[in-house]
């Protein structure tokens, strides 16, 4: 009989793209990880993985098993969510994966309320901007508080269930004294320094997009995806930043917002989980009080 532990690692060293990444992820060491797939593949009579240059990639019959192991391990997880749901308690703990811009507005209220709620609940909450659904669909966390800019395609995998939160526009943030907060074209800003995430990042790619619909490509004095900098750079008057409005802090001094009135730039904010019949009392909950705490945002951020 195949071991479920060792399909998942296989799963895991399929998405990672190799047997030292998927021990760090499993927090265990490159030989155990090689034993348990060796055993696997004894298992099973054939080879399941190949070198593939400094990585390695699955063989058919890795492929083959791989998609009855999605299956065996999604099984598994309804079976979990079924006996979850007939108990009808929230459980004990929980992994939340959330955006650093959200902390402040959302993350930080929601897992408040959690605490008052559900004192039996701790959350775990990795603070991440990098693969989160990836994340989700490995099982190592259980609630994504992700993005989607409307400029983008949509990439959720299959067997993730978003649920959107709201949708969070750009602002433009300048200092104090510039500006006087009324909506600006985004065509305006051609001849502003601007602050940017790099063209490699979600949002980065749709302010270029949103400003090349705008009719010019922006041409950015400063590039970060760090929107600390970016606020800092629009106090000091050095540069005109476009940063999502749950991500400004209501009462940070010195900056000035303003929304954009001709070509809007926004992202939803949606909260994911991977895909069950009977729905999980403990990750309903942790999306419940994200969704109260989104709720609290949606008056406009005009700061001065």
């Amino acid at each position: 009989m195949l071991d479920v532990r060792r399909l998942y690692m296989l799963k895991t060293v399929a998405a990672r793209g190799s047997i030292t990444a998927a021990a760090h992820s499993l927090e265990l060491t490159a030989g155990a990880v090689s034993q348990q797939l060796a055993a696997l593949r004894n298992d099973v009579g054939v080879d399941l993985l190949r070198p593939d240059g400094r990585t390695v990639a699955l063989t058919e019959a890795g492929r083959v098993l791989l998609e009855h192991a999605d299956r065996i391990l999604a099984a598994m997880e309804e079976a979990e969510s079924a006996v979850a749901a007939v108990k009808g308690a929230v459980g004990a703990t929980a992994t939340l994966a959330a955006l650093p811009s959200t902390v402040a507005r959302i993350v930080a209220p929601a897992l408040t309320a959690l605490g008052s709620c559900h004192p039996q609940l701790a959350v775990t909450c990795l603070i991440t901007d990098q693969a989160q659904l990836r994340e989700l669909s490995l099982g190592t966390v259980h609630v994504v508080l992700g993005q989607r800019y409307h400029q983008l395609p949509d990439a959720t995998p299959r067997g993730i269930d978003v649920s959107p939160l709201l949708d969070d526009p750009l602002l433009v943030v300048t200092a104090a004294d510039q500006g006087d907060g009324r909506p600006v074209m985004l065509q305006d800003l051609a001849a502003h320094d601007l602050a940017v995430p790099p063209p490699t990042t979600d949002c980065g790619q749709a302010v270029l997009q949103g400003c090349r619909r705008a009719g010019f490509t922006p041409t950015p004095r400063y590039v970060t995806a760090d929107i600390a900098a970016q606020l800092t750079l629009a106090r000091a008057g050095l540069a005109t930043a476009l940063v999502p409005r749950t991500a400004i802090d209501p009462t940070t001094p010195g900056i000035r917002t303003a929304p954009i009135a001709d070509h809007p730039i926004q992202r939803l904010l949606f909260a994911a989980t991977r895909h069950t019949e009977n729905a999980n009392p403990t990750t309903t909950a942790v999306i419940a009080a994200l969704h109260t705490a989104a709720r609290s945002t949606t008056q406009p951020a005009v700061l001065m």
